[in-house]
């Protein structure tokens, strides 16, 4: 089976960019959607058949938000909107789908921003999202985390990383999320088969950032350990356009 993440950052744009064929082409049976900036409507219904689509998103309009589209040959038990906190929830930035054998994340962490104004609420968002993991853990099904976590864990993780040091997206603070994270029990699916520098998820959007590959590994994949040897691929497609990210997918055996 294969799942993929990208965060679109504007989904009503990504889709007159060539999100269809992007569709089309993957066949993916999970496809989890960051940065939608968009509710539900009517359209949404409709727009991605014949896969069922689920959605949390942000009271603010226009702002975060993420989806996920399910095939709808895979059986659907339960879908689950944010965490149960006001504080992290009225972003719309987890969004849980769970099935008979394992549980999908769906997550879109927050950006410290570039004066780290929001730097304590994207460590709050973290602290309070591994405890829901916890209890998450307690159902006893394995658990596939994607998203968008605006953290590149590792100096190979980005193009600059002695310069990066004090930014947003590679503070100690920050990284250690990610390791706290994987420490719960996940593999980095994409390190499993890579473990060179130079591959990226996200480019600024200043020209010719992207074509002289400058960028940063910000979307992951992770994988319950128990579901290590399952992981056939992870592959990151850079040339995909239609956002200032790329899309990542799994192939995975479940």
């Amino acid at each position: 089976m294969k799942i993929s993440t990208w965060n679109v950052n504007g989904l009503r744009s990504t889709i007159r960019r060539g999100f269809e064929g992007w569709i089309s082409e993957n066949k993916s049976e999970l496809i989890c959607l960051q940065e939608v900036k968009m509710q539900e409507d009517l359209l949404t219904k409709t727009l991605f058949f014949p896969y069922n689509t689920y959605w949390n998103t942000a009271r603010k309009r226009g702002y975060s938000g993420v989806a996920t589209l399910v095939s709808p040959k895979l059986n659907l038990s339960s879908v689950e909107r944010g965490i149960g906190d006001n504080v992290i929830d009225n972003e719309g930035r987890i969004l849980l789908m769970e099935f008979g054998s394992y549980i999908l994340i769906n997550i879109y962490a927050p950006h410290s921003h570039r004066k780290l104004t929001r730097l304590e609420m994207k460590l709050l968002f973290f602290s309070r999202f591994l405890s829901y993991l916890r209890e998450i853990k307690r159902r006893g099904k394995p658990i596939i985390i994607v998203g968008d976590m605006n953290i590149a864990h590792k100096e190979i993780d980005l193009a600059n990383p002695a310069t990066n040091k004090k930014n947003a997206g590679f503070l100690p603070e920050e990284r250690q999320c990610m390791t706290s994270l994987i420490e719960e029990g996940y593999i980095d699916a994409f390190r499993k088969f890579c473990s060179e520098s130079g591959h990226y998820t996200w480019w600024s959007v200043r020209k010719g950032v992207r074509e002289r590959n400058i960028g940063w590994r910000l979307d992951y994949i992770l994988v319950d350990i128990r579901l290590a040897d399952r992981v056939l691929s992870c592959t990151h497609f850079p040339n995909q356009r239609g956002s200032d990210h790329c899309p990542v997918t799994v192939d995975i055996d479940i």
